[in-house]
């Protein structure tokens, strides 16, 4: 397990899907829509292949740039590479239960950062992130039975990020995420839960945020290995900022 993904049981059921966001699958061909309030639409095409034996994770055209992703054999795992208005070069390597990443932006030669992320028991990860000198924060996640939680910090341990994620049932699943600062004893980011228990609908998956916005969204396979997803969201009661967008993965 890598550092990025300490919360990740909370973060993925809080956070994939509203925006129509690809997961990868054995084709890896991505399409991704999204209609704004003011009525423009942005398309994003990814896809993941194989070349000389290297096995590009992730590839993805977007106006803003090219994002691209390899991995490699273990214990060398992966090699990311997301050219930007930078030039992001990372790695990653794994040993034992141990996981270790590193970036730098090899264009203007900043940027540099590493983390590393240990498993120390069973459901038990705790591990550290160094974003030059600048920043340092540590994270740790427990699992036991049908609850995950994690607690990570940020901005030098002055916040602590809590996610919590409890499985009710097979079918049904609630997820919260809070911020915790000396000024603020609690604040509750976003409250979420999924639903699959409809087999002719797909998995249900809605939130509210602290900022007001409530989301929603539906994924259903219409095919094997094809899954479509229809998103949208609306800010309180303001039909003007209803947003909605359309996935498709295959």
């Amino acid at each position: 397990m890598k550092f990025s993904d300490i919360s990740k049981p909370s973060k993925d059921l809080l956070n994939d899907d509203y925006t129509a966001r690809e997961r990868p699958v054995p084709i890896g061909v991505t399409i991704e829509t999204e209609r704004s309030a003011a009525g423009t639409l942005s398309s994003k095409v990814g896809g993941k292949f194989a070349y000389a034996g290297l096995n590009f994770d992730k590839v993805q055209a977007k106006a803003d740039g090219l994002q691209c992703a390899r991995d490699l054999p273990r214990p060398l795992r992966g090699v990311t590479f997301k050219a930007n208005k930078g030039a992001d070069l990372g790695v990653e390597y794994t040993a034992g239960k141990i996981t270790t990443t590193g970036a730098l932006d090899v264009l203007n030669m900043s940027k540099l950062s590493a983390s590393t992320c240990a498993s120390v028991a069973p459901g038990i990860n705790l591990g550290g992130d160094l974003g030059g000198l600048s920043s340092y924060n540590v994270g740790a996640s427990y699992a036991t039975g049908p609850l995950f939680a994690s607690v990570t910090t940020a901005s030098k341990f002055s916040t602590f990020n809590v996610g919590v994620l409890y499985k009710v049932n097979g079918d049904l699943s609630l997820a919260s995420s809070t911020t915790h600062t000396s000024g603020k004893a609690c604040d509750v980011l976003a409250i979420g839960g999924a639903y699959s228990g409809l087999a002719g609908v797909g998995t249900i998956k809605a939130k509210v945020g602290s900022n007001g916005i409530t989301s929603a969204c539906v994924v259903k396979e219409v095919a094997p290995k094809v899954n479509l997803t229809a998103s949208g969201s609306i800010s309180g009661t303001d039909f003007s900022t209803f947003k909605y967008g359309v996935g498709i993965t295959m």
